[in-house]
């Protein structure tokens, strides 16, 4: 079964949003592993109070992004590790990744700081199964 997904309807962002990220989140971290059944859409829809089409928006988007797949009549499962490259979302995360460097260093965080915290994420991700290249 899927650890807890934290909603925060405080949040502005969508609930669909704060649903994928906590997925996506648990598949990067390796809680969730590849080829793990998914709860269904009902079944989380139950267990955490929340529409079910809010859900499947969730799912729908996560699938699109490959993080997940569908095998029909079967459910939603934890998609492999892309083994190729796609660089338009590659490009899109390190511009992300910049931004929020710049900020960090506007708001007065060190150098050193900052490319630590960098280093004990790709660390905690190639320990995941991420790359080490």
């Amino acid at each position: 079964m899927i650890p807890i997904i934290a909603i925060d309807l405080r949040n502005p962002k969508p609930i669909y949003e704060q649903i994928k990220d906590n997925i996506k989140q648990l598949i990067i971290t390796g809680a969730l592993k590849q080829d793990e059944k998914l709860p269904s859409v009902r079944e989380l829809a139950q267990t955490t109070s929340i529409n079910p089409n809010t859900i499947q928006k969730a799912y729908k988007d996560l699938e699109s992004e490959g993080f997940i797949y569908t095998v029909s009549g079967r459910g939603n499962f934890v998609a492999p590790s892309p083994k190729k490259l796609d660089s338009k979302r590659v490009e899109a995360l390190y511009n992300t990744l910049k931004a929020t460097v710049s900020e960090l260093a506007y708001l007065g965080d060190s150098e050193s700081n900052i490319i630590n915290v960098v280093q004990i994420a790709i660390s905690h991700s190639t320990s995941q199964g991420g790359n080490k290249e």
